[in-house]
């Protein structure tokens, strides 16, 4: 008899808490006078940039890292419910990325920034240090073929067959299609101003691995 072929997917998912929480945020205002609405950006975005770099160190945080953008400015003609072209409509936005590795410090942030004109928040995602990542990252790659071998010595066995031999391994879908999952890290935030400081969750951040393997077996000597 020859040797039978088992192909088998094995897979691992582990999670940790995470370790950092990410902020896009903006400062956006709109009225009819285009010098107004500018000068209303600029000054805001000044009281939030000033915050952040209060907060800001690279290895103690409570702020670890940030960006800012440049304010933009544009215009739209709105048309009303008649059919009539209305006045100008001037726009200024500017966008503010900011990652804190304190939980309760990000949650206070956004609760100080929450009485800003024109500060909202588009997301926060949740993810962990490039350490944390690459040890979880190997543990699941190694647990992952375990559990492929795992499953091809149970098929050899209801068959009947001898202990398996691994005869090819690949990450999930190079020995055939198969669509990636991405795990979801991201948070939407509502702010109201006027409270106690916004009392965040954080989500546990989720590392997995798929491995598809091929292995052989026949029947036991």
């Amino acid at each position: 008899m020859t040797d039978v072929e088992i192909t088998v997917r094995g897979a691992c998912r582990t999670s940790h808490p995470a370790e950092r929480g990410t902020v896009s945020a903006h400062i956006s205002v709109e009225g009819d006078d285009a010098a107004r609405v500018f000068a209303a950006v600029v000054e805001h975005s000044h009281l939030a940039r000033t915050s952040v770099v209060a907060l800001h160190d690279p290895e103690a945080g409570p702020v670890t890292s940030w960006v800012g953008q440049d304010v933009r400015t544009w215009a739209t003609r709105p048309w009303s419910q008649d059919g009539a072209q209305l006045p100008l409509v001037h726009h200024a936005r500017t966008d503010l990325r900011v990652t804190f590795r304190d939980v309760v410090a990000l949650g206070a942030w956004l609760t100080e920034m929450s009485t800003v004109e024109g500060f909202g928040v588009e997301q926060v995602e949740w993810t962990l240090t490039e350490a944390r990542e690459e040890e979880l990252t190997r543990t699941a790659r190694s647990r992952a073929v375990a559990d492929a071998r795992s499953k091809a010595r149970d098929y050899a066995a209801a068959l009947g067959l001898g202990e398996v031999r691994v005869v090819a391994l690949a990450d999930a879908g190079m020995l055939g299609p198969h669509p990636p999952e991405e795990p979801g890290r991201l948070a939407r935030v509502a702010l109201a101003g006027g409270g106690p400081d916004l009392a965040l969750v954080p989500q546990d951040v989720e590392v997995s691995c798929e491995v598809d393997a091929r292995f052989t077996a026949g029947l036991p000597a």
